[in-house]
Order: structure tokens, then C-alpha cells, then sequence
């Protein structure tokens, strides 16, 4: 035989439901109206759970929602009532707002702590239903905030507040952080506040950036923009909600920066790379990076500004005397600038050498000319400008120009013939130093280029050997010093012929040694 023995689920007190019902209100009440709660936490929560036992939880949850929905509808008459709604300012208004708000949440976790076996049973069975928190929030919503004055006065006080902060002055911040993560939290700060927030801060930053480019000079400009896009990440962090500052910092950026690029580069480039303000041309790429067309907008100015200041230097005859120095000069500030201020942007560091490229080829030859005449003064005995290392320097930035000119002819030409003279005279200050540029010259322009100036050197160095040779062979001494340059005819510059008249002693002391030279070499 089987028995079943089956227990019998004790029966609630008649009144119980009902009793413990009042009992919970009665502490919700407490809890709403900021008084001393009559019974003991955990009796409470032990009763709720009780009642949840018992399949009462429906009921439970509708009462519990009834009466936290009765106290919402009463807080908003604080709100509504004249003459408070008109009388109060706005600031005192926020911090009334403010304070129903953190009452009300702290009331709903109270209250949840209370009703917590309700909210993770229950509740949590049920997913259609809200939990008691997010109960809060939705009646906080419903009741308070989706009041359309409510919310009006509300928005325009929390506007109020951020627009004195922009000019100047300081606010409650930790109210204003409260206020916007109470709209977040409720799910209407895109809709109620960010759209309007977003229209004001546009149509303050129109009228400012209009206002200022009037009134102040491009670096004053320049440094107000990045103090106010500055400023505009600080409230993110401080008490906007994150989900704005894409839109708020691009507004900022178009209203001061993108509407005014061409004003700001017209007005302020060429006087700061005159000046080499480094500091505001940073301030300038780093600005102009953030937005639209930015770059290719500074890009093209600086392309224009080398070409017109560069032109200047090349095409002014008066300026001559200075001009090789005066691109030198001028190539190591842009190259400064590129470097330093613009990211060694490719960008713009190929513009600056194509502008580089146009402007010293709209005169034709001079340059090179010029250029050619500057090497000849540098590498000629006698400059005591600069040692080894800085004249090797000097000649790698002469070469950077010398890539820019199209006349590669014209150098060659004058080149050959101060170095010819250098050669003949002994008047080069240093024969390393002139292969050097020998060198460099071949590297950039090929063999062809520069063998007939290869050929002069050989004909220097074979021309001293049988100097030596001579001399070690001369039959008898003589009074008069002869240096003699065996050339080849093709590598050097043409002279015009000229007749030499020599002193009797000289020209019978030239043939005999010229005949005994010839005899050397034969």
C-alpha cells in the first residue's frame, strides 16, 4: 500500500492581506513625507515577502504603484500654483525642480529596498512590467517633467544658466550636472533640451563669430577659438551628456571657424608667416584640421603666399645683390613652418616646393646666374664666412634651390667659369670643398652634366704632377718662377685670343723652360 501524507499550506490570518497592506503603506507614506518609519526594515521586507508566499503579488504591485503614483501627482501643484510658477526666478526655480528630483529618487530606492523580494520575483517574471525604479522614472515623467510649463521653465533656466556661464560668470554646475542626467535619465534630454540647447549655442556663436572677426586681430582670433572649443568639452565632462558633443563641438567649429576661413586667411596669414608667429600658425593648422575644407582652404593660401612673396625676391632687379641669401633665408623659414607648425604635412610641403618651382623660373636665368655667382663666393679662398662643416651645409641648401630652376644650362655655364678662374688663379679656398659640390651637382643632374668639370680637375691634378716632374729635372736654376697649365681645350670656358707681350728675360726664360716641359711630358 502507498501513503501519501500531504501539508497543508498554513491559512493567513483573515485580515492579514489587508492589515500588513495598511502596514506597508503606512511606511511608504513615511518614507514619501521625509518621517520616522514605525516598524522595522527587515519586518517589512519579511511581510512583503509573506505576501508574495501567498499570490498577492499582483495586487501588491498595483497598490504600491496607486500610491507612489497619488504622491507624484501632488508634487507638481509646487510647481503650478500662482503666484509661485511666476514670482520664482529661474534659479530658484532649478533648485526647487532639483530637489524634488533627488528626493524622489532617493524615496524609490528606499522604497524598493522595502519591496525588493516583490521587484526580483514578481517583477522579474513578468517583462512586460516596469520595475520599481524604472516605475519611479516613468511616473516622475508622466506627472512632473512632461508638464508642458513644467518642462518649458525648466529647459529656459537650465539655458539661462549655461548662456551666464559662456559670458563669464560661474554657476552651480553640480545643479546643472543634477538637472540634465534627472532629463537623460527620464529619456526626454534630446527632445526637451538638446535640440534647443543645440539652436541657441548656433545662434550665439554666428553673432560672436561675425562680432569678433570685426573687432579683433587673426592670433586674438584664433586663440578666443580654441579657449571657447575649450570650454564647450569642459561642460560635456561636467554636465552634459556625452551623446551632444559631436554636435556641440561641430557647431562651435562651423560658426567660428568654417563661415569665416577665407576672412581669417586673407586677413591674417601673410602677416603671421612674416612674422613667424609659430605659435599661431600651430594654433592655425590645428584649428583648420577640424573642419570641412579646411585644409585644402590654408593649403592653397600658403601655396600663394610663397609664390607672391618668392616672386618678389626673384623679380625684383634692385634686390639682386641679396637674392640667393634671400631665398636661402626664406626657404628655411617655410621649411620651419611645414615642419613645425603644419605636421610635415606631404600636402604642404609639396606645395611649397612646387610654388618654389614657379616662382624662381618667372625670370628666366637670373637665378641661375645668381646662384652660380653665390657658390663662386663661398667656395672662394679668402671667405672666412664659415668653416668645413657649416660651408657643406651651406652648399646642401644651395643645391635644395638649385633644384627649383629650369635654366640647369645657364648655372653650368657661369659655374664653369668661376670655377675655372678658381682653378687657374688658385684662388679655391678648398679643394674638398669643391669636389663636394662637384659631387652633388653629379648626383642631381647625371655624369654628362658635370664631365668636362671633372675634366678641369684632372687637368689641374696632371698639370701639378708635371710641374713637380719639371722641376725635379731642370738642368739649371732660374730667377724667374714659372707655373705652367697643361688644359684640354674642350673642357674648359673659351677665352677670347689676346696677344702677350713678355720682357726679353722672361720670354727666352719661358721658351727654354717651355721646350724642357715638352720634353718632360713627351
Amino acid at each position: 500500500m502507498e501513503y501519501r501524507c500531504s501539508v497543508n499550506r498554513p491559512k493567513l490570518a483573515e485580515n492579514y492581506t489587508e492589515d500588513t497592506w495598511l502596514k506597508l503603506r503606512d511606511a511608504v507614506g513615511a518614507i514619501q513625507n521625509s518621517t520616522s518609519i514605525k516598524y522595522n526594515l527587515e519586518e517589512l521586507y519579511q511581510a512583503v515577502e509573506n505576501l508574495c508566499s501567498y499570490k498577492v503579488s499582483p495586487t501588491l504591485y498595483k497598490q504600491l504603484r496607486q500610491v507612489c503614483e497619488d504622491h507624484v501627482q501632488a508634487q507638481i501643484h509646487q510647481f503650478r500654483e500662482y503666484p509661485f510658477l511666476c514670482s520664482l526666478d529661474n534659479l530658484s526655480f532649478l533648485k526647487r525642480m532639483n530637489r524634488c528630483w533627488q528626493d524622489h529618487c532617493r524615496q524609490t530606492i528606499m522604497i524598493r529596498s522595502i519591496f525588493l523580494f516583490l521587484d526580483r520575483t514578481y517583477v522579474l517574471q513578468n517583462s512586460l512590467l516596469p520595475s520599481i525604479w524604472d516605475t519611479g522614472l516613468e511616473l516622475f515623467r508622466t506627472h512632473i517633467v512632461s508638464d508642458s510649463a513644467v518642462q518649458k521653465r525648466t529647459v529656459e533656466g537650465i539655458l539661462e544658466q549655461i548662456e551666464l556661464e559662456r559670458n563669464g560668470e560661474t554657476v552651480d554646475r553640480s545643479l546643472l550636472r543634477s538637472l540634465l542626467g534627472m532629463l537623460s535619465d527620464l529619456q526626454v534630454y534630446k527632445d526637451s533640451f538638446e535640440e534647443r540647447f543645440l539652436t541657441e549655442t548656433n545662434r550665439l556663436y554666428a553673432a560672436e563669430g561675425q562680432h569678433l572677426m570685426q573687432e579683433r586681430d587673426v592670433p586674438e582670433y584664433l586663440h578666443h577659438v580654441a579657449r571657447r572649443l575649450e570650454e564647450e568639452n569642459d561642460r560635456i565632462v561636467s554636465y552634459l551628456d556625452q551623446s551632444t558633443q559631436k554636435r556641440l563641438i561641430s557647431c562651435v567649429e562651423k560658426q567660428l571657424l568654417e563661415e569665416h576661413m577665407t576672412a581669417i586667411l586673407q586677413k591674417g596669414l601673410s602677416t603671421l608667416l612674416d612674422e613667424n608667429r609659430v605659435t599661431e600658425l600651430t594654433l592655425l593648422y590645428q584649428l583648420f584640421s577640424k573642419v570641412k575644407g579646411g585644409l585644402p582652404t590654408l593649403l592653397q593660401f600658403w601655396r600663394d603666399y610663397i609664390k607672391s612673396f618668392g616672386g618678389e625676391i626673384v623679380c625684383t632687379p634692385e634686390k639682386d645683390k641679396d637674392m640667393v641669401q634671400d631665398l636661402l633665408d626664406f626657404k628655411d623659414k617655410m621649411d620651419n613652418v611645414a615642419q613645425s607648425c603644419f605636421a610635415r604635412n606631404e600636402s604642404f610641403i609639396n606645395a611649397m616646393k612646387e610654388a618654389f618651382e614657379t616662382f624662381i623660373n618667372k625670370r628666366p636665368n637670373k637665378p641661375a646666374e645668381l646662384i652660380a655667382k653665390y657658390v663662386d663666393s663661398k667656395l672662394r679662398a679668402g671667405n672666412k664666412e664659415a668653416t668645413e662643416e657649416e660651408l657643406e651645409r651651406i652648399l646642401d641648401k644651395i643645391m635644395i634651390i638649385f633644384r627649383f630652376i629650369h635654366g640647369k644650362d645657364v648655372f653650368e655655364a657661369f659655374y664653369k667659369k668661376d670655377l675655372a678662374k678658381r682653378l687657374l688663379v688658385g684662388k679655391s679656398a678648398s679643394v674638398d670643398a669643391e669636389k663636394s659640390m662637384l659631387s652633388k651637382l653629379k648626383h642631381e643632374c647625371g655624369a654628362a652634366f658635370t664631365s668636362k668639370l671633372e675634366g678641369m680637375f684632372k687637368d689641374m691634378e696632371l698639370s701639378k704632377d708635371i710641374m713637380i716632374q719639371f722641376k725635379q729635372n731642370q738642368s739649371e736654376p732660374s730667377n724667374i718662377e714659372l707655373t705652367v697649365n697643361i688644359l684640354t681645350m674642350g673642357y674648359w670656358p673659351s677665352y677670347t685670343p689676346m696677344e702677350v707681350h713678355l720682357p726679353t728675360e722672361v720670354s727666352s726664360s719661358a721658351f727654354r723652360s717651355g721646350t724642357q716641359i715638352h720634353l718632360t711630358t713627351a
